[in-house]
């Protein structure tokens, strides 16, 4: 949390050979109309960006100017790898995406990532990135192999399902090809439409299979047979050992007779379950997500058992019973660092010894659950069949089964729903209604399905928000005696998208300490932050400012501290849950270490995670006319909806902890808006310059 330490001399290790470590060289810029790629050098961004988001923000400062919207050709979509992606350092073969995002309310620079194999791939195939700008006068797909890019025919493909458009990508372009593709929601411009690799990995919340579709572009397939030489194998093998240490383990194949995908959702499954642990990215140590191995399929006439991918959401298909306040304030170490992140991700850790880190027990146990709200009980094949729906589509899962679907049952059990007739009796605990659904949403058809495409809020706004998503909804019972905690029959947040991690809705951490934290993340934000950012702080902080904490300054240096970690991961970039370490504040510096020689300490490196977020905040500022007064307005409300202890907070209360993160930002707190001080500390005068012609720099 250091804000003061200059910026490294970057020109120092350029003029020493840097980047030449983890990095390729060269950024293909692809332009969609003309058919031309034309190479950009990477060394004109970094290392002074690192790579990942921090490269994606510089060039969308540069080139995409205000006015721009999401469906537009001059939205350029940018894909961009980091230092650590394909060297083996530990987590580091992931990936970014920035561009407009369709499913942000309103439009706006939004950025994803994923795991996966095309990260690597592409850096093997000559490259560290992609900018896909302007739009193909009919369907295409690109081959990028070997230093080589492509421009080939997509007509047969368009209309495939994801799964049947890698199998043609495949024979089209051979074996051992790494592919992105969209599905039918994306060239129909479902604004939640997402992404998807070959790994079943996908770009989701932000809607970029929408962009890719607007653009015509069906698919990327990527094969190389380079590498990428990391600057000190025997650093990346060291931290290959240590990093997540000691939660490593082996997960071979298990046949369960019960479906455990987490501790809160378990249910007997007759004909059993068969999986295997398998990790999302390319090098990574851990492996956090289950390959479930011959399911049901939402497609029988063409295969009738598959093979998925479960990961953080998709297990919400086959039950989800609570809302508010489940979980604890779990996504913080304890002194011991004994929590990997697939356990205190869930909100279920507990360390291995409790004897070790007795004092904080009673924090990382009390869980708290909230209403019980019996959404719908385990139904193995349901599950499986609306993942395999969501993925073969190319629609978000977040989106359908943590808003759409909870919406549906609220709405149901309170008679909402009663005079809207969508074809069939509305039912999300039918694996039939939500197939009828979601072929309704992914084609549009009719009026219902062009509604509900334009993404949840959207179709919120269209129906009345005061009546359809405000309304209350009253718990048919509650785990805690004599309290009541009336909620909204939507869980809407901020920016278009849904509760996560806010103290209520999907998710709910127990503690404000928590929440409050996840809330100033998700303010500066264009989307969900807890899917990339989350919450890690200690235990003692979360005594210490447990009276009060919309007055403890701690509270927002902790958030900021979560927000710099998270411009790190993805420039590196590396693993969303396992980083940042709280006892650790060197792992990342480790690892750019390992992957390019460029030895900086953690205060030197926050500082250019500072340079990132600001650079990410010029973007939101002159693009999208983003300040204080939007932001808070945007995502002070779901506060007022009481949390898992019937707390509550006012806005004056929210605004004097707004008041404490500008501040620690150096940022003018009436506006919102980063001095010029900050710019130059940041380096980065030039925005400064800009802004202040545009009358948006703070006297």
């Amino acid at each position: 949390m250091n804000k003061t330490r200059e910026f490294p001399a970057y020109g120092e290790y350029r003029e020493r050979g840097y980047p030449s470590f983890g990095y390729i060289g060269t950024i293909a810029r692809i332009n969609l109309t003309e058919k031309k790629v034309t190479p950009v050098k990477t060394s004109d961004y970094a290392p002074k960006f690192i790579g990942g988001r921090g490269i994606c923000n510089k060039i969308f400062w540069d080139e995409v100017g205000p006015g721009v919207k999401a469906f537009d050709p001059e939205n350029k979509c940018i894909m961009m790898t980091g230092p650590g992606c394909g060297t083996g350092v530990p987590t580091g073969g992931r990936t970014n995406m920035c561009a407009i995002a369709p499913n942000n309310y309103p439009e706006q620079y939004c950025w994803g990532n994923i795991g996966g194999w095309v990260g690597p791939y592409l850096k093997f195939a000559g490259f560290d990135g992609v900018i896909l700008e302007g739009r193909a006068d009919t369907p295409t797909c690109l081959l990028i192999e070997d230093g080589e890019i492509s421009f080939h025919e997509a007509g047969p493909l368009w209309g495939t399902l994801t799964h049947e458009c890698q199998e043609k990508l495949e024979k089209k372009f051979g074996k051992g090809v790494a592919s992105l593709v969209i599905g039918p929601a994306g060239e129909n411009l479902v604004r939640n439409a997402s992404i998807t690799t070959c790994n079943d990995n996908v770009y989701a919340k932000a809607g970029f299979g929408a962009v890719w579709g607007s653009k015509n572009l069906k698919s990327v397939s990527i094969r190389g047979s380079g590498t990428v030489k990391p600057f000190s194998v025997e650093k990346v093998l060291e931290l290959r050992k240590k990093m997540g240490y000691p939660q490593r383990r082996l997960n071979p194949v298990q046949y369960k007779n019960q479906c455990t995908f987490r501790p809160h959702i378990t249910f007997d499954v007759p004909q059993g379950v068969k999986e295997a642990r398998v990790a999302c990215s390319f090098g990574c140590n851990q492996r956090c997500n289950i390959f479930v191995l011959d399911t049901k399929s939402a497609f029988p006439r063409k295969r009738k058992r598959t093979n998925q991918v479960h990961k953080c959401v998709g297990i919400y298909a086959f039950k989800m019973m609570n809302d508010s306040g489940q979980g604890t304030g779990a996504c913080f170490h304890t002194k011991l660092n004994y929590n990997p992140a697939c356990l205190w991700m869930a909100a279920t850790p507990k360390p291995q010894d409790p004897t070790d880190a007795p004092e904080d027990l009673e924090i990382m146990n009390n869980y708290r659950t909230g209403n019980k709200l019996d959404f719908w009980d385990g139904d193995y094949d349901r599950g499986n069949v609306i993942s395999d729906l969501c993925t073969q589509y190319g629609v978000d899962k977040w989106d359908l089964m943590i808003w759409y679907m909870t919406w549906f049952a609220m709405g149901k059990k309170t008679g909402l729903l009663d005079d809207i007739d969508l074809g069939m009796e509305i039912d999300p605990s039918s694996e039939e209604f939500m197939a009828y659904f979601l072929d309704m949403v992914t084609y549009r058809k009719g009026y219902w399905g062009n509604l509900f495409a334009e993404g949840m809020y959207r179709a919120l706004k269209t129906l009345g928000e005061e009546k359809y998503a405000d309304a209350v909804f009253h718990p048919i019972s509650n785990t805690v005696p004599g309290l009541e905690l009336d909620i909204p029959v939507s869980w809407h947040s901020a920016w278009g998208h849904c509760f996560h991690w806010q103290g209520r809705g999907f998710q709910g951490i127990g503690y404000p300490q928590a929440y409050l934290q996840a809330t100033l993340m998700l303010m500066t934000n264009t989307r969900d932050a807890q899917t990339n950012t989350h919450v890690h702080s200690t235990v003692d902080m979360f005594k210490r400012c447990a009276d009060d904490p919309c007055h403890s300054p701690e509270i927002a240096a902790w958030a900021i501290h979560g927000e710099n970690h998270a411009e790190l991961k993805e420039s590196l970039p590396c693993c969303d849950w396992q980083g940042p370490d709280v006892n650790w504040e060197e792992m990342e510096c480790e690892m750019l270490y390992a992957a390019t020689g460029m030895d900086f300490d953690s205060g030197e490196i926050m500082n250019y995670c500072e340079r990132s977020k600001n650079l990410f905040r010029a973007v939101l500022m002159r693009n999208h006319g983003r300040c204080r007064e939007q932001e808070v307005d945007m995502t002070y409300p779901p506060l007022q909806f009481p949390d898992a202890d019937g707390r509550t907070f006012t806005k004056d209360e929210f605004n004097d902890l707004v008041d404490m993160y500008y501040d620690l930002r150096g940022w003018d707190k009436k506006t919102g808006w980063p001095t010029r001080e900050t710019w130059e500390r940041c380096g980065l005068p030039e925005v400064a310059d800009e802004l202040e012609a545009l009358g948006k720099l703070p006297k």
